[in-house]
C-alpha cells in the first residue's frame, strides 16, 4: 500500500489553489504510550491521505505532536479519526491565527523517539506528572504576582518577534538546551516563586512543567495551548493581550500576528520587521529577518556570498554543495556574522513599529480567479517577470493574482506587456510573457486571472 507523497510542493500548491476551498491550519499533541509506533504512523498516513490532509507529524512511544492543514469541510470526518484512539478522544485542536492554504504542501508522518527532545535519559521522569493548566485570563493574572517568574520555553527565533512582556527568553537553538539552563537560574527559588511558562502550542511546556516538577520545584504552572490558544482566548473574551509581537510557527507561513507590534529588526539592514525567510542558496537555507527592500536587493539571501552562489550555473553550486548537508536537511537556526541587526537572549518589551493590518485569509478565498499560467524567471534589477501562458488568453488590462507559498497573494493591473519577445495586447496559450512586477516572484508561483 502507498504511504507516502507522490505530488510535488508545487504540484500540491496547484490542485489546492484549483480547488478554491478554505483550508484551517492546526496543531495538536499528546503524550500517550504507544506500543507500535510504525503501525500507528502506517494507520493514520491511510486514513488522513483519504481526506487530503497535509502536514508534519511525529510519533513515539511517548505519544503524538502534529502540526497540519486540512480541508475546513473535512474538519468533523479528521477529528474522527483521532477519536479511534483513547488517548485523543476530545483532543484539544489549536486552529491558527491566520489561517494559510499553504501552510503545508506535503502529508509527512515520521516515526522519533520522541515527539520532543529532551536529552534525558532519566527513567524515573514522568512525563504525565506536569504542572497547573492556565488559561488566558488566569494566566494574565498570575502574571502580574511579584512572586511570578515567566520563562518563554521556546528558541532564540521563535522569542525575538514575539514574546510576553518580562519573560526570561534563554538564547538556545533547541529546547532541549534550556532546561539545564533554566534549572539552574532558578536553583533558589524553589519554593518561593511560581515558576510559569509558555510555547507555541503547549508540547514543550507540557515536557517542561513535569521536568521541573521532578527536579521540586512547588508552584509549576504552563500556559494551555500556549501562545496559539491564547491569542484566541484574549480575543473572544476581551482581554489585554500581554504577549506582544508575532508568534514563529514552523510552516510555510513563519509567523503569524498576536498583536500589530514590531519588536524585532531586519537581520540586515536594522529597519523594524518580523518576517523570517530562508536563504535562497540551497546550500545555506539560513534562517533570518528580512524586509521587503533587502529581500529584493538581497534575493532573499542573507550575504553577498550567498547571492554570488545562487547566480552560478547549477553545476558549480551542486560542486560546492559536495559532501555537505543542503537543502531540506539544513535548518541553520538564524546566526552568522552575515547578520549585523540579530538580537538573542534579553529582549525589548517594547514596540519598534506597527504592522500594517493584513488582509482577513477568509476574504481570499472569495476572490474569483482562473489559473493562467506559471513564472519561468524573474529579472531582479529590471524587476520583470517571465510567465509561461498554459490555460486561457491573457490581454493587457486584465487584473491579475500572483500567488506562491513566499510570495503571497499579490494583484495588480497588467498595463503593457511583451509576448514572445514582442509588444502585445493579447498572449495565447503556449506563449512566454514578460511585465514588470514590483516585488520578487519565484519558480512556485502561479499566474491568475480575476474575473469580476
Amino acid at each position: 500500500m502507498q504511504l507516502y507523497n507522490t505530488l510535488s510542493a508545487e504540484e500540491r500548491a496547484i490542485m489546492i489553489d484549483d480547488a478554491g476551498k478554505q483550508r484551517l491550519t492546526l496543531s495538536f499533541y499528546a503524550y500517550a504510550k504507544i506500543q507500535d509506533p510504525k503501525k500507528f504512523r502506517d494507520d493514520l498516513f491511510v486514513a488522513w491521505n483519504k481526506l487530503d490532509a497535509l502536514g508534519r507529524i511525529y510519533v513515539a512511544t511517548e505519544g503524538i505532536n502534529a502540526q497540519m492543514s486540512i480541508p475546513e469541510e473535512n474538519l468533523e470526518t479528521f477529528r474522527a479519526t483521532l477519536e479511534v484512539y483513547d488517548f485523543m478522544k476530545g483532543i484539544r485542536l489549536n486552529e491558527a491565527v491566520e489561517h494559510d492554504d499553504h501552510s503545508f504542501l506535503k502529508l509527512t508522518i515520521k516515526v522519533r523517539d520522541k515527539i520532543v527532545a529532551d536529552g534525558l535519559n532519566d527513567e524515573t521522569f514522568d512525563v504525565t506528572n506536569i504542572g497547573v493548566h492556565l488559561k488566558a485570563k488566569e494566566f494574565n493574572e498570575i502574571l502580574d504576582d511579584p512572586n511570578t517568574i515567566v520563562v518563554d520555553f521556546r528558541n532564540h527565533y521563535e522569542s525575538e518577534v514575539g514574546h510576553f512582556k518580562g519573560a526570561i527568553t534563554p538564547d538556545v537553538e533547541t529546547f532541549r538546551e534550556s532546561l539545564p539552563i533554566i534549572n539552574d537560574q532558578l536553583q533558589n527559588h524553589k519554593e518561593d516563586k511560581n515558576l510559569v511558562m509558555y510555547c507555541t502550542g503547549g508540547i514543550r511546556c507540557e515536557k517542561a512543567s513535569a521536568y521541573f516538577k521532578h527536579q521540586g520545584f512547588k508552584n509549576v504552572f504552563q500556559l494551555e495551548g500556549g501562545i496559539i490558544n491564547y491569542a484566541k482566548q484574549i480575543e473572544a473574551e476581551g482581554l489585554e493581550s500581554k504577549f506582544i509581537g508575532k508568534n514563529f510557527v514552523f510552516d510555510n507561513r513563519l509567523g503569524e500576528r498576536i498583536t500589530e507590534d514590531i519588536i524585532s529588526q531586519c537581520h540586515q539592514c536594522g529597519k523594524p520587521c518580523d518576517n523570517h525567510t530562508n536563504c535562497e542558496n540551497d546550500g545555506c537555507h539560513l534562517l533570518f529577518i528580512q524586509c521587503d527592500e533587502c529581500k529584493t536587493a538581497m534575493e532573499n539571501c542573507c550575504s553577498t556570498e550567498c547571492l554570488e552562489v545562487i547566480h552560478m550555473p547549477l553545476v558549480d553550486q551542486v560542486r560546492l554543495r559536495t559532501g555537505k548537508q543542503v537543502g531540506n536537511k539544513v535548518f541553520r537556526k538564524g546566526k552568522s556574522d552575515s547578520l549585523k541587526f540579530k538580537h538573542s537572549g534579553e529582549l525589548p518589551n517594547t514596540a519598534l513599529a506597527t504592522a500594517e493590518k493584513p488582509l482577513d485569509i477568509r476574504q481570499k478565498i472569495k476572490v474569483k480567479k482562473v489559473l493562467i499560467g506559471k513564472a519561468e524567471h524573474y529579472y531582479v534589477k529590471a524587476q520583470v517577470g517571465l510567465f509561461t501562458i498554459e490555460n486561457q488568453e491573457l490581454n493587457a488590462g486584465d487584473k491579475i493574482l500572483i500567488s506562491g507559498p513566499t510570495t503571497g497573494n499579490q494583484e495588480l493591473i497588467l498595463h503593457k506587456m511583451i509576448v514572445n519577445e514582442a509588444e502585445a495586447t493579447t498572449a495565447k496559450i503556449g506563449d512566454r510573457v514578460t511585465f514588470e512586477v514590483p516585488f520578487r516572484i519565484r519558480l512556485s508561483d502561479k499566474i491568475y486571472k480575476i474575473l469580476e
